[in-house]
């Protein structure tokens, strides 16, 4: 008699064919099978290569329910690294050939969301700004900044761009330069920020005082951006992709107005090399493969085994479903086909829900959660021990 080792080709994809574990449950499924179903009684028309298709399905089943909690739980930490289209026959294959690896929780992701905001404080991000300039002419305000705005050698910015789109204006310098960071004057004997911020405990005489330096930054911007509104008689307006620039331009006007841009924001294109863009993006690429059943402890091998006789009950189901009737002497009987295949389907679901149920409270996330709940729940319950005499102090 014919055993799995020894039949060519006995599940339809062979993930895992070569699986020790995977080959000594495999005979076994099909007696577990067929005696459910009633083959000691009624003959069961399923072949081993069926019985072991079903069990090959069922474990796939199993790895993919597996795979999207643990993608649910750290796909975070996953984005960005080699995909997975290239693993078979293993389970969370890292860079070191190991499988079942738990890898280290870290802020990449949020950092790289972060970077936008760098982008738009303009104090890093992802993106490069280049700057340009205009020739100003006498008497003339408004100027074209797709067609104007130039390089050094005279070529329009926007010949640089990769494709058409968007011109962001980031910095215009047209302003009168003010010293706006010189907090501290120490020969002077009126000092700046006693008589203009009201600043307590500052003597002329030292640089040193008692305040955060997050103030320093915040005055620094404060006073900068009062020189610019109420000391400077520079201003512009941006309308679409014309400037206008106050006041009107005079023959002894600076010749150039300059200006810094950034020219689209290409999310797969940065200024920098990055090789993580090809990386892992979603779920469907994350380098999760498919599990090793030798690995599967006793709980995930159950409800392999009845996975699989629900798969083998729908298959049965569907080849009674060819003949409704068979003709016996003096009548018919009657297959329960349809019967079959409905019960098989509806425990598979219900399989299906309640492994997603119990995965659902063993997230990363849930784990942490329960944890926490739990060390509370324990600092209540210490709270009702009494202290022992001789650790705790009585008055009376």
């Amino acid at each position: 008699m014919s055993s799995f080792t020894t039949t060519a080709n006995p599940t339809p994809f062979g993930f895992f064919d070569a699986d020790s574990g995977f080959q000594s449950d495999a005979d076994s499924m099909v007696t577990f099978v067929k005696r459910k179903l009633g083959d000691d009684v009624l003959s069961v028309e399923l072949t081993k290569k069926m019985v072991w298709a079903c069990f090959e399905e069922a474990t796939l089943e199993y790895s993919s329910i597996i795979n999207m909690h643990e993608a649910e739980s750290t796909l975070m930490n996953l984005l960005g690294v080699a995909t997975g289209s290239a693993v078979s026959g293993s389970f969370n294959i890292g860079p070191h050939g190991k499988e079942a690896l738990l890898q280290r929780f870290n802020l990449d992701f949020a950092s790289r969301t972060a970077s936008a905001f760098s982008t738009e404080a303009f104090v890093g991000g992802d993106y490069n700004q280049i700057s340009g300039s205009i020739q100003l002419v006498s008497g003339q305000q408004d100027y074209d900044i797709y067609s104007e705005l130039k390089d050094e050698a005279g070529t329009a910015l926007t010949a640089s761009m990769s494709s058409p789109g968007k011109m962001r204006v980031t910095e215009v310098f047209h302003f009168d330069p003010q010293a706006a960071y010189r907090f501290f004057d120490t020969t002077s004997a009126m000092n700046y920020l006693s008589n203009e911020f009201a600043f307590e405990s500052f003597t002329p005489e030292t640089v040193f005082y008692v305040l955060p330096v997050f103030e320093d930054v915040l005055r620094a911007g404060q006073m900068d951006l009062s020189n610019r509104v109420r000391r400077s008689n520079f201003s512009y307006k941006i309308i679409g992709t014309k400037i206008r620039v106050y006041p009107t331009p005079t023959a002894e006007s600076p010749k150039k107005l300059f200006m810094r841009v950034l020219l689209g924001a290409d999310p797969f294109n940065p200024a920098y090399e990055d090789a993580s863009i090809f990386g892992t993006s979603n779920a469907s690429n994350a380098p999760l493969g498919h599990l090793t059943y030798q690995n599967v402890n006793s709980t995930g091998r159950q409800w392999i085994r009845q996975y699989s006789l629900s798969c083998a009950k729908e298959l049965l189901g569907m080849v009674r479903n060819k003949f409704s009737s068979v003709p016996i002497p003096g009548g018919d009987v009657t297959l329960n086909g349809a019967e079959l295949v409905s019960q098989g389907q509806a425990e598979k679901e219900a399989y299906r829900t309640q492994l997603k149920e119990q995965l659902d409270k063993l997230t990363y996330g849930a784990l942490i959660t329960s944890a926490a709940d739990e060390a509370e729940a324990l600092n209540r319950l210490l709270r009702l021990i009494p202290m022992p005499n001789g650790l705790t102090i009585f008055t009376g």
